[in-house]
């Protein structure tokens, strides 16, 4: 039975057919439907159908798990408190009145973030002081705010399955605080701390999330996670010479996603 994805993360490997999201099922073709319908597995089935084929109780890949959390940084952050993740002290304010009180939980400077549906380093703010934090308070109705951690650099560790299949340094410009790519970062193939790799293992796993890429900092000499990025860039492979298509055709035929 062929391998079936919906999203086109996979549109070029040679084992798998994609079909391409449609939000009305009724515009797939009835072979199509019957394929859907008929496969063991939906690969990257969107965000859309992941929770209709969980209700339907179709395994998927990625799992419904990992796109409940989707670019929702308060979801992620909950989720780290519970289970005990180290994270940065961060605190979410609701609303006009909460959001007054955020000069009694942080201390300038601190870093502010869009909650929910920001990306490669976009809604991410060093507030320094009251001015900044007017200004970011007035773009967002609810303000993600976490302790600033200064560093130069994080580590974005990659893991599919429960194998972490990469991990390089992501380092910031000069006079940049971010070290996104998409901001100007470089990718670094130094010495990667394999206790690092271990606690982005840990937390995919700890978290149900089989396709992730997590950020982590070190600062005086504890590691961080700050976030997790389920739709993470390609940067990093191509700098250390990974094929990505022909890594996941072999993760598909060997049975590990």
């Amino acid at each position: 039975m062929p391998v079936i994805a919906l999203e086109s993360r996979l549109k070029n490997c040679r084992n798998v057919i994609t079909l391409g999201v449609k939000p009305n099922f009724s515009d797939y073709s009835p072979h199509e439907a019957a394929m859907i319908r008929s496969a063991e597995k939906i690969y990257y089935p969107s965000t859309y159908y992941s929770d209709l084929f969980s209700s339907m109780n179709k395994k998927t890949f990625p799992s419904c798990h990992t796109y409940k959390y989707v670019q929702d940084k308060i979801k992620q952050t909950a989720l780290f408190q519970l289970i005990g993740i180290p994270h940065p002290k961060t605190r979410t304010f609701f609303g006009t009145r909460q959001k007054k009180s955020i000069l009694n939980h942080f201390n300038f400077p601190f870093v502010c973030k869009i909650p929910r549906g920001s990306a490669m380093g976009r809604g991410v703010y060093l507030i320094r002081n009251q001015e900044e934090l007017k200004s970011y308070c007035g773009i967002t109705k609810t303000a993600y705010v976490q302790e600033y951690l200064p560093a130069d650099r994080d580590l974005r560790v990659i893991v599919v399955g429960r194998k972490v299949i990469h991990a390089y340094w992501r380092i910031a410009r000069d006079g940049e605080f971010r070290s996104n790519i998409a901001a100007g970062g470089k990718v670094s193939l130094d010495f990667i701390p394999r206790q690092a790799t271990d606690l982005a293992l840990h937390t995919a796993v700890s978290c149900c999330w089989d396709d992730v890429g997590i950020d982590i900092c070190r600062h005086d000499g504890n590691l961080y996670v700050i976030e997790a990025n389920m739709k993470y860039g390609k940067e990093g492979f191509k700098a250390a010479g990974i094929d990505y298509i022909k890594l996941m055709e072999k993760m598909i035929e060997n049975g590990d996603i």
